[in-house]
């Protein structure tokens, strides 16, 4: 019975997000105009004026303000632009999000190096790198996700991620499954999130990141030097309202030269770069930095 209602829900809620999603972009985005301040007020305002001021100690009142202002309308903005994707066309799709440096991944994607690895943070329209399939038809593109508690906006989710023809991989399933591509010799591209704030018994390694000591995921460097693949750093930029463009540099072409955690930290400065540039387009709502090097190393002594 539990199903059955969670079926009936996730298909009234599809529905809904689908009928939203017809209205003209200048609509949606005058609804996200009128949420903005709301949202602001109410929704995490001390954490994110609280990291803001941390990752940037040099600016004034007034400029984290500005940003901490701009990075709600941002955040507004992302939330019905991801409710647009159920019913934009490929065609539009391709018009909204623009990709560079796609065709050297393309050309790396070869019987030598059939697994590469993409590594991107929570910036601008991260939801949208999904249709990278749309500009690499010949490759398998994959993306790593962690299942949302909600099984019904987890169905939501995985749909709008798998409807431009990849695969969504869960984030426990991602080595045997990567593994598996690569053993099979499949082109196979797969977009990994790393700016997200691991458990504690996934802590392996602290970065620095905008003046932070920052635990970070290193699972994207296991796997690479694991198989010796390639890893891109993808930049996402927004051109304007509703518009962004995502292009991809390399980190690292060898990775099993390169000394341990070495690629986790190149990552780090990438997207501290990208983030600096323009700190309203990164997910200051997340708790990026509660845990620190002295707790860890005080947990590692008692598990011992």
């Amino acid at each position: 019975m539990q199903r059955f209602i969670q079926d009936i829900t996730y298909h009234i809620v599809w529905a809904i997000l689908y009928l939203i999603s017809l209205l003209p972009w200048r609509v949606l985005y005058c609804l996200s105009d009128v949420v903005a301040p709301i949202i602001q007020r109410y929704y995490r305002p001390q954490l994110v004026h609280t990291q803001l001021t941390e990752s940037f100690p040099d600016k004034d009142e007034a400029e984290i303000n500005a940003i901490e202002r701009n990075f709600y309308h941002h955040l507004c903005d992302l939330v019905v632009e991801i409710i647009k994707q159920c019913s934009m066309s490929r065609a539009e799709m391709m018009e909204h999000l623009t990709f560079s440096g796609h065709e050297e991944i393309m050309a790396q994607c070869n019987s030598e190096h059939p697994l590469m690895l993409i590594m991107l943070g929570h910036v601008a329209n991260w939801e949208w790198v999904a249709s990278l399939q749309y500009w690499l038809p010949k490759v398998h593109c994959t993306q790593v996700y962690h299942p949302l508690y909600n099984h019904v906006f987890n169905r939501v989710f995985m749909r709008l991620r798998q409807q431009y023809g990849g695969e969504t991989i869960a984030m426990r399933q991602t080595v045997r499954r990567l593994l598996t591509l690569h053993a099979e010799g499949r082109a196979t591209v797969c977009g990994m999130i790393a700016d997200q704030q691991p458990k504690w018994e996934a802590i392996h390694h602290f970065g620095t990141l905008l003046n932070h000591h920052s635990a970070v995921f290193v699972g994207s460097e296991q796997i690479a030097k694991k198989v010796d693949c390639p890893v891109y750093y993808a930049s996402m930029t927004q051109i304007k309202r509703g518009y962004y463009h995502c292009h991809f540099t390399p980190i690292v072409l060898q990775p099993k030269t390169q000394p341990d955690y070495s690629i986790t930290d190149r990552y780090l400065q990438m997207l501290e770069a990208d983030i600096t540039d323009s700190p309203e387009l990164w997910l200051w709502t997340h708790k990026r930095w509660s845990r620190t090097p002295e707790q860890w190393e005080e947990k590692k002594k008692t598990q011992h």
